[in-house]
């Protein structure tokens, strides 16, 4: 069965996934599967895009987010007449057979699925299943520059699979599109010298996990430190240089990215 992959370091927020799905299904109709999508009101694949963290240390994460054709798909539970799961694993909404079921918009966790006001139908991602029966990849998959969408079959994909995630594993739905390298929290910081009003580059920054593991990095040409891919948990974070003064910081609360800010460090002596 057909599986999708997103490797989320290779996503560079370009939007092409989104602009290949609107080229090839606006004004486009590809029967069975299929009406033409709207120009505007509905993304088939969108980007979603979303900040972390607080300025000036911001990162955006970019998500490529179609239907996620899953194994147990809540919208043909419940209306199970709408449409059917192919052999390769898509899942394909029946423009005949979904007129007027308004209803199933609401019942897909993901959000997936738009309904078209103009048709009277619910509409969503179909996997480009016309490409895929004449042996072609998935438009948004085959514009994808960096190689950060990749479809196939699920045994071709077996190992990239087994260190993935799935969107709202909660839902019992089984999806069958992978997200690899998925964001976590980051701690980041900048180390200065209040008296000479410089950065401090080189000052060693350690920061324990809840557990007791202990990471450590060293600021940066700009007196940055950052920690990336963190759990939620709290922290204890700890700043030293030669020739100043140490400096702790308890009782870090990380339950989304942060931006910790400033911490001067003096010299012994010191006003």
């Amino acid at each position: 069965m057909k599986v999708f992959i997103v490797d989320m370091e290779r996503c560079n927020g370009c939007y092409g996934c989104q602009i290949a799905c609107k080229d090839e299904h606006v004004g486009n109709a590809w029967p069975p599967y299929a009406l033409p999508q709207p120009n505007t009101g509905q993304f088939w694949m969108r980007v979603k895009e979303k900040d972390h963290g607080q300025v000036p240390k911001v990162t955006v994460e970019y998500t490529p987010w179609p239907c996620m054709h899953c194994d147990k798909p809540a919208c043909l539970e419940a209306v199970p007449e709408a449409g059917y799961k192919r052999e390769d694993g898509l899942v394909i909404l029946d423009p005949e057979k979904v007129k007027g079921r308004k209803e199933i918009v609401e019942a897909c966790p993901y959000q997936a699925i738009f309904w078209n006001e103009e048709l009277a139908i619910a509409q969503k991602c179909t996997g480009c299943a016309h490409l895929v029966d004449a042996g072609k990849l998935p438009h948004c998959v085959d514009l994808c520059a960096t190689g950060g969408l990749r479809f196939g079959e699920e045994e071709e994909f077996a190992q990239e699979i087994a260190r993935a995630e799935t969107m709202l594993p909660a839902s019992g739905c089984r999806p069958r599109v992978y997200y690899l390298n998925l964001p976590k929290l980051f701690l980041a910081g900048e180390v200065w010298d209040p008296q000479a009003n410089e950065i401090i580059e080189g000052a060693t920054v350690s920061l324990t996990f809840p557990g007791g593991e202990t990471l450590t990095t060293e600021t940066d040409d700009f007196g940055d430190f950052w920690f990336r891919k963190l759990e939620a948990g709290m922290y204890f974070l700890s700043i030293e240089a030669e020739g100043y003064a140490p400096v702790e910081k308890t009782g870090i609360r990380l339950n989304e990215s942060l931006n910790l800010g400033d911490f001067p460090l003096k010299k012994p002596g010191a006003l």
